[in-house]
């Protein structure tokens, strides 16, 4: 996970963060906006028109008027359904437990649709599932309910049986665990948001800076946070080995979603100064 922050991923994480109330027909958010939000993140506005078009076009993102008559965008109920299924990962603290159990998807698909095996196989690997045989993908038993929505949204959900079960031997769990992932490449990802993050939050903690920088450094550090609970299924502590890093950029990210989110609120809503207190 080098630090690379695309227009389009930064665009979801912009939504993600601030672009959601409480209601589903809230008002869009203006097409102007979303080039004043992502320029502060050095992004330009004909990138920002690409990838809105690109969002618009993959479903994400509806097409909409503001209040005022301005054009704008809104998330679609699809979109919702990712960004919410997404916060169970992105702001979990809750320490997973080794008798919660596991949830296995088997599937069986037909040669003549085989780019749907690949698909398959793509789709649960990013939602953080390990290889346990050909066909076989295994995944900690709270991720059910995401999996059951992205396979069902993909139009999937045919091809695969879901399971959830315990792991009985023959070889002990964290032995079995280290062949199901690939344990070094998750720690050096960790190790990657660490080295880019943690001299962020030590400057912060050090002392404040403006609503702005509040939100440059919060949407970054959401970007590059987000897609680590997908590649890192966020296993018990006792299958992980010694020293393992994801407990200190879990730490290190809810830090700094405390410190920065409310204070970057205030620059998405053109409001002046506020208080970069820590929220309670």
């Amino acid at each position: 996970m080098a630090e690379q922050h695309t227009p389009r991923s930064l665009i979801v994480s912009l939504y993600g963060a601030y672009g959601r109330g409480r209601t589903r027909d809230e008002a869009p958010m203006p097409v102007a906006e979303l080039i004043r939000l992502l320029g502060v993140l050095g992004v330009d506005a004909p990138s920002v028109r690409s990838s809105v078009s690109r969002l618009k076009r993959r479903g994400l993102l509806l097409p909409r008027r503001t209040p005022l008559g301005a054009a704008g965008y809104a998330l679609s109920d699809d979109a919702r359904q990712l960004l919410d299924d997404g916060d169970r990962r992105i702001y979990a603290r809750a320490e997973p437990e080794l008798s919660d159990g596991w949830v296995i998807a088997v599937f069986s698909v037909p040669e003549a649709e085989r780019h749907k095996r690949h698909l398959l196989r793509s789709r649960l690997a990013r939602l953080g599932f390990g290889s346990a045989a050909p066909g076989v993908w295994i995944a900690p038993a709270r991720l059910y309910e995401e999996t059951r929505h992205t396979l069902e949204r993909l139009e999937l959900s045919s091809y695969v049986d879901l399971f959830r079960g315990e792991h009985l031997g023959y070889a002990a769990t964290a032995e079995a665990v280290s062949r199901w992932w690939d344990l070094p490449a998750i720690a050096k990802l960790h190790e990657e948001f660490l080295a880019a993050h943690e001299p962020v939050l030590r400057a912060w903690t050090a002392s404040a800076g403006t609503a702005e920088d509040a939100y440059r450094d919060y949407l970054f550090a959401l970007d590059s946070w987000r897609r680590l609970p997908y590649a890192d299924p966020v296993l018990p502590a006792e299958l992980l080995p010694v020293d393992w890093p994801g407990s200190r950029s879990a730490a290190v990210f809810a830090e700094l979603h405390a410190r920065l989110h409310e204070a970057g609120a205030a620059f998405v809503r053109a409001d002046g100064p506020v208080d970069r207190r820590p929220e309670a």
